[in-house]
């Protein structure tokens, strides 16, 4: 019997305890690990799995899931000998700005802000295990709603040294969606306030921070170095054009005729016709995975892909853009 098809899951454990539909990337994680950079930043099109990718790398190093090694059991990644020694031995802390989405300044910090106050009270225990200072408990707890946009921008970094402390190895730090709340700002108007603050926040967690392991962020657009990640030189930007994971994001063609032949559907032409088309880094015949989940639902071809997302910021770029507008890709 076919494996069942969730539409929208992004957590890796629930896919993998409930044995739904999954395509095996976790080659990713020995790609990206070996490839020693100290910050990655990975753009793709909506809907091409950098969620799931992002929770696969969390649950795969997090000591939340160390005695769950059938999680992965099957796996590529199970193969690295080396990287499996790691495997629910690092800590990882873990955000998203999906839903940060303020109409103003004030709205969108006050949302990160919330983030971060439920992220440290998720590690609540460090207080006490981590053997703070007195000065050091005084930071864990002034992370509140009333904070100082400094006191946020510095949070990470002092969470890190926490977790460090506690392991003995630097922890992971994940960011998914970095763009969201900057593609908002872009469209409400309040661009230059919330790059002021998103800089000092990325160089505080990703650039100044002598307590991070290793970074990786995920978004759809590549915001310039010049106003955003002027500090970050220690970036490595991996956008649809860069060789590096050309099969990590979306179904190759050989993934998805196998699905095909799995759920007994036999008209890969007609897929490929609909679906084929995206080329990443090189890498041609890559199918976005939204539309092939929904057609191994249905049976029936559609696009849908085209309803995901708001098309918002195209149109705001695409008036204010002139002949010499550079790919920003």
């Amino acid at each position: 019997m076919p494996r069942p098809i969730p539409v929208g899951e992004q957590n890796f454990v629930a896919i993998r305890e409930n044995d739904c539909f999954y395509v095996d990337k976790t080659h990713f994680i020995s790609e990206w690990w070996q490839g020693w950079d100290r910050v990655t930043l990975i753009t793709r099109p909506r809907r091409f799995g950098k969620t799931l990718m992002l929770d696969t790398v969390r649950t795969f190093f997090s000591p939340e899931f160390r005695e769950r090694p059938e999680l992965f059991a099957g796996l590529s990644v199970e193969k690295d000998e080396k990287l499996m020694a790691l495997r629910g031995a690092v800590p990882v802390i873990f955000l998203s700005f999906a839903d940060i989405k303020g109409r103003n300044y004030a709205e969108t910090a006050e949302s990160i802000k919330a983030f971060l106050v439920s992220l440290y009270n998720d590690y609540r225990w460090l207080a006490e295990k981590a053997d703070l200072s007195v000065t050091e408990k005084e930071q864990f707890n002034s992370v509140c709603m009333t904070m100082s946009d400094s006191a946020a921008q510095r949070a990470l970094q002092a969470l890190s040294k926490y977790l460090e402390r506690f392991y003995g190895i630097k922890p992971i730090i994940l960011l998914d969606e970095y763009d969201t709340p900057m593609q908002e700002a872009w469209l409400k108007g309040f661009w230059d306030e919330l790059i002021e603050f998103l800089r000092g926040f990325f160089n505080a967690t990703f650039k100044t921070n002598p307590y991070l392991g290793r970074g990786l962020m995920t978004g759809i657009t590549r915001v310039s170095k010049e106003s955003l990640f002027s500090d970050l030189n220690n970036l490595e930007v991996v956008t649809v054009t860069t060789k590096r994971y050309g099969d990590c994001f979306g179904f190759t063609e050989e993934e998805v005729f196998a699905t095909m032949d799995e759920y007994g559907l036999p008209d890969k032409a007609g897929v490929k016709e609909w679906y084929d088309g995206f080329i990443f880094g090189g890498r041609k015949d890559i199918y976005n995975p939204w539309s092939i989940i929904k057609y191994l639902r249905t049976g029936e071809y559609d696009t849908y892909w085209v309803d995901t997302s708001s098309n918002a910021l195209v149109g705001e770029l695409m008036r204010h853009a002139n002949a010499q507008c550079e790919d920003g890709s």
